[in-house]
């Protein structure tokens, strides 16, 4: 290594004295490189104008700034004093702020346009060689800060999304538990409670899976409410509240059958006046989800007053036991209950139960005889009919304490 040549970085390649030269022939030009990016230049891009002041004439100019002043010192003196830790905070900050990550770097791509520019005008002729060394070293330089800056974003925006995301957890974890402390910027008023159960649920899902779907499910939710949905879900299902409305909106099922991406997704809502109903109702439209499935009722949007009559008969009671023991005798004979769930569900139509089934109307005929046999359950006589939903339902449906 040549006396005037001082030590660079392992792997970065040595400029030439005379690359070193033209460099040193811009550096002091820098605060007025960094003025004319921050009051011409950055004006150009879409959203700039619509940045804090003090954002654009401080931070961003002032980032600027250090960034030709780094450039030109290292390209001068050799390897640079620090690393690429300035670019990273400044990142993190325009990630919080909410910067869109596309401007951010287009500020960085001009500024080493800029940069280049004013190099090739300091170049004189025959001093092409240097302009090319400094230009090697702009590409080398913008793949190692856009690279530092597009990563520290995305991860400050990573950990505020978890922030927001756990916000909402914990805020809808209160509301459903009736834990929640009242909110002197959001008045109590009325809410929207829903109960989601997904399709398939029993299928193991990865986490990842999981993540995403649940990211689907909110995503559809904020947009249907027009607001922001807390949502308590796993892999199966859960709770959402939406504050601030008692209103369901039109199509909300398709929307969400849309983002669960399946058929098989059962829902049901209630309102309530105050957050101080929100427990009662989460339990009530789990129990509407839990007995609609249980009682043979197609997937879907489910209603109290759909199955009312079935809410009542699965209410425990002294006798629920004995009710719930009339279908022991059907144990370990899944074909025989399910038959029986879907012929109760039509309304005891035998055509419409084989259809649902892939049967012959006379193997279920066949098929309730046996249940008859064994039970002693006449699902002719209304009142052994309203026995066998009941237990069905206390069966299936028990509900939680």
């Amino acid at each position: 290594m040549a006396r005037d040549e001082p030590p660079r970085r392992p792997g970065a390649p040595a400029l030439s004295p005379a690359a070193r030269a033209l460099a040193a022939q811009c550096e002091p030009r820098v605060n007025e490189l960094a003025r004319h990016l921050a009051r011409g230049a950055f004006e150009q891009l879409r959203g700039y104008a619509e940045l804090p002041a003090d954002v654009k004439d401080v931070e961003i100019a002032a980032t600027a700034r250090h960034a030709l002043r780094l450039f030109l010192r290292t390209a001068v003196h050799g390897s640079p004093s620090e690393g690429l830790e300035f670019f990273e905070e400044r990142a993190a900050q325009r990630a919080e702020e909410g910067m869109p990550l596309h401007l951010l770097l287009r500020t960085y791509c001009l500024g080493i346009h800029q940069l280049w520019q004013a190099l090739r005008s300091a170049a004189r002729p025959g001093e092409e060689p240097a302009l090319a060394e400094l230009a090697e070293a702009l590409f080398a330089a913008e793949e190692r800060v856009v690279g530092a800056v597009t990563e520290s974003y995305l991860d400050e925006q990573a950990a505020l999304a978890a922030e927001r995301h756990e916000r909402r957890r914990s805020r809808a974890r209160a509301l459903l538990d009736g834990t929640a402390a009242p909110d002197a910027s959001a008045p109590d008023g009325p809410a929207l409670v829903l109960h989601l159960s997904f399709p398939d649920a029993r299928d193991a899902r990865s986490p990842v899976a999981v993540r995403r779907l649940h990211r689907r499910v909110q995503t559809a939710l904020d947009r249907a409410f027009g607001t922001e949905a807390l949502a308590l879900l796993d892999a199966t299902g859960g709770h959402v509240v939406v504050p601030g409305t008692s209103q369901l909106p039109d199509r909300i099922g398709e929307v969400l059958r849309e983002a669960v991406a399946g058929p098989g997704l059962r829902l049901a809502a209630d309102a309530v006046p105050d957050t101080a109903g929100i427990p009662r109702a989460a339990r009530l439209t789990a129990e509407v989800v839990r007995i609609a499935a249980a009682c043979g009722r197609p997937p879907g949007l489910h209603r109290l007053d759909d199955v009312l009559l079935e809410y009542h008969l699965s209410r425990p009671s002294e006798g629920s036991g004995r009710i719930a023991a009339r279908l022991d005798p059907l144990a370990g004979r899944p074909d025989l209950l399910d038959t029986l769930r879907t012929h109760l569900a039509q309304r005891q139509d035998r055509r419409a139960t084989a259809r649902l089934l892939s049967l012959h109307p006379n193997s279920v005929d066949n098929r309730l005889t046996r249940i008859q046999e064994l039970t002693g359950l006449d699902l002719a006589d209304p009142r052994d009919t309203a026995l066998a939903l009941a237990a069905l339902l206390l069966k299936d449906a028990p509900v939680k304490a």
